[in-house]
């Protein structure tokens, strides 16, 4: 069999699994032999549906544990059975599968009514991915440039899995308020009803991913930082923001030194723009 043939019938059998194909390739498939082979065949297809959509509901639940529990058990395997059908894995890595579930959810009409669930699971995601994110070393030894070098030449190496999301919605407090109770559930409730909107920061501090409630001074700040803008410019972007408050850069460092989301200073190459 040529390799471009073999490719071909992989490729038929994974539309197959994945319910993608049209009732008419899926009879000429069966009909591929004896009736005794059409009847193994059909099990055979049913049980490799039935185990991948088992394997789908796990790994969505592992990555949303949040929004499992906001929308309940039964109705989030309805939900992961319908993004399957909707949008399956392209990959064998089904950790890398679930990063359209944000946007899925936010076109759902059925789920018009908790707007805020699209940006938890937007949320949940960021998280997923900083807990497999590649880690960065630090180095405590570059901070010494802070002191030395010209801040339009230099930026801040930031730690493992930082992201940022800035929602309409509370879904920092609603996310921490179920892993970790703080704060409480009733809290975040009333923020939801309160319209309460939050810049939220995800990092990685060692193996385990964070997640907490930003500002809109400190969203600038690292969103100019996450474009690889020198430091200068990211504290001017800081500066700018609307709802920007009074900052101290330096209190700021030290706490995002201790908790791994900066690791150190590194120089940038140098421009016309920064000679």
């Amino acid at each position: 069999m040529r390799p471009d043939s073999f490719q071909q019938e992989q490729q038929a059998l994974l539309q197959l699994v994945l319910g993608a194909t049209d009732g008419a390739g899926l009879a000429r498939w069966l009909s591929a032999g004896d009736a005794a082979q059409a009847r193994r065949s059909q099990r055979g297809l049913q049980a490799y549906r039935a185990n991948g959509q088992a394997l789908a509901e796990r790994a969505l639940a592992a990555a949303y544990p949040v929004l499992v529990q906001l929308v309940g058990e039964e109705n989030f395997v309805a939900l992961a059975r319908h993004f399957w059908a909707i949008h399956p894995p392209l990959y064998g890595d089904m950790a890398c599968w679930g990063d359209l579930l944000g946007g899925f959810i936010g076109a759902s009409a059925q789920l018009a009514d908790e707007p805020y669930l699209a940006d938890v699971a937007h949320l949940e995601w960021r998280m997923h991915l900083a807990g497999s994110a590649a880690d960065v070393p630090p180095d405590s030894a570059s901070f010494a440039w802070l002191a030395t070098e010209d801040p339009v030449r230099i930026t801040l190496t930031l730690g493992a899995g930082v992201a940022l999301l800035a929602s309409p919605y509370p879904v920092a407090s609603i996310v921490t308020a179920h892993l970790t109770g703080s704060p409480s559930l009733q809290q975040a409730g009333q923020r939801l009803a309160e319209g309460c909107a939050e810049h939220v920061l995800v990092w990685r501090q060692g193996l385990r991913p964070r997640v907490r409630v930003s500002t809109g001074t400190e969203h600038r700040l690292l969103e100019a930082l996450m474009a690889g803008r020198p430091l200068l410019d990211a504290l001017e972007a800081s500066e700018d923001a609307p709802d920007a408050v009074p900052f101290d850069f330096n209190a700021w460092l030290g706490e995002a030194v201790q908790t791994g989301l900066v690791m150190g200073v590194h120089s940038l190459p140098t421009t016309e723009g920064n000679t």
